[in-house]
């Protein structure tokens, strides 16, 4: 498949090596030339000088044949008003745009324009870095109502089904990190030590959820609390 980058900067000519590693045609646009030579001398694609939201550039790139358009230029109308172009003009549907202003980002996403809001994933990745402890930032959807954490739990709750932490927390288990790898949890997988939670979450709730894991759990009616965790048979069920 054929797809057009707006945009050689970082971002922009890491994004076109990923896509021909992966088989695919790619064209670049930049008004700059000289932005080109981060792609390096033996860049196999097209390279098209430019304005990228220019009807006449994006014939020169192909715009018609494409698969799909990525908007990664350094600002944020440039990236909307080529996104918007390509979209409505060209009726091509796989369109993304990189925003930094998170608060723009989520308008257009309602316009359907898929974008990504780089400023609000840098934050939530940064903090939960800094702060010992605290439950990882992976992803959070353009709207903010839902985020992915990433945490480890305290060690009450080792032993205890997948099933029961979404039951007690309210949160949905994506799925957890054992041993370096990720797993999809089965119906009767239980946390097991050094594993890590992948869990999605309601915004409004992640102090809650956070503060829930961290601290000890308190023990049930099937024995999976501190007090339960002297048996094996919970800690070494492994998802099928």
């Amino acid at each position: 498949m054929h797809f057009v980058i707006m945009g050689c900067g970082r971002v922009g000519a890491m994004l076109a090596h990923k896509t021909l590693r992966i088989g695919h045609e790619v064209t670049v646009i930049d008004r700059d030339p000289v932005a080109f030579q981060r792609l390096g001398r033996d860049f196999p694609g097209r390279c098209v000088t430019g304005i990228g939201f220019d009807r006449e550039t994006l014939e020169e790139a192909e715009i018609r044949s494409a698969a799909g358009f990525a908007a990664v230029s350094s600002g944020d109308n440039s990236n909307i008003i080529a996104a918007r172009v390509v979209r409505e003009e060209y009726g091509l549907r796989n369109v993304v745009a990189r925003i930094y202003d998170p608060r723009r980002a989520e308008v257009y996403e309602r316009l359907g324009v898929a974008t990504v809001a780089t400023v609000r994933w840098t934050s939530a990745q940064m903090l939960g870095r800094l702060i010992p402890g605290a439950a990882s930032r992976e992803y959070q959807d353009i709207s903010g109502k839902v985020t992915m954490i990433a945490v480890v739990p305290d060690e009450s709750w080792m032993a205890a089904p997948l099933a029961r932490i979404e039951q007690e927390t309210g949160a949905r288990v994506a799925l957890l990190t054992r041993l370096g790898e990720g797993v999809l949890p089965g119906p009767a997988t239980r946390l097991q030590e050094g594993d890590v939670l992948h869990l999605m979450v309601p915004t409004p709730r992640l102090p809650e959820i956070e503060s829930t894991l961290a601290h000890a759990r308190g023990g049930d009616e099937g024995g999976l609390g501190p007090a339960g965790r002297s048996g094996t048979n919970g800690v070494e069920e492994e998802t099928r």
